[in-house]
């Protein structure tokens, strides 16, 4: 091993015992409304790899919906990478969810209407064929799932991120 190989692995080993440190021993921090107001950034920013230099984004959350069905999941993702893609590659999927109709849908589907009659029966979501065009449109999106003959759920690995969506677009 060369002295250049073992002092990088020296080094690796020192920031990881330091980040490891930082995580064992977190010191409060005073937000704009107390403390640990951003525990989850600071959890973020300890986890980063070295070579996202220009940072990362996180989304999580647990869900427990009035049908008893309970949802926990995370992503995590470089902003290198984000800024990296090619952004156009997801239009058809975040269109699918810019109609009222559909996020109605999608709302009735995480309430817990199911079947294609109970969607009918809801105001708001127009004639059957209305109502066929648009669950086509989410299925084909990912957003909803057939289970059975007119039946649909939300995948369980899309119900977060529909709901990190929605809560980014509250102004």
């Amino acid at each position: 091993m060369s002295k250049d190989d073992l002092a990088a692995r020296v080094a690796a080993l020192e920031e990881a015992v330091a980040r490891l440190t930082r995580q064992a021993t977190p010191e409060p921090r005073t937000g704009p409304t107390g403390p640990d107001t951003f525990w989850a950034l600071e959890g973020l920013r300890d986890r980063l790899p070295p070579q996202a230099e220009a940072g990362a984004v996180l989304f999580t959350g647990t869900v427990d919906l009035p049908t008893g069905e309970h949802y926990e999941w995370q992503l995590g993702r470089p902003v290198d990478d984000l800024l990296g893609t090619d952004w156009s590659e997801h239009a058809g999927t975040l269109a699918a969810l810019g109609h009222p109709v559909r996020l109605l849908l999608l709302r009735q589907v995480l309430l817990g209407c199911r079947t294609t009659a109970e969607l009918a029966e809801q105001e708001g979501l127009g004639t059957t064929g209305q109502l066929y065009h648009h669950l086509r449109q989410l299925v084909g999106a990912g957003w909803l799932r057939p289970s059975s003959r007119g039946h649909y759920t939300v995948p369980p690995e899309r119900v977060v991120p529909l709901l990190t969506i929605l809560t980014a677009a509250t102004r």
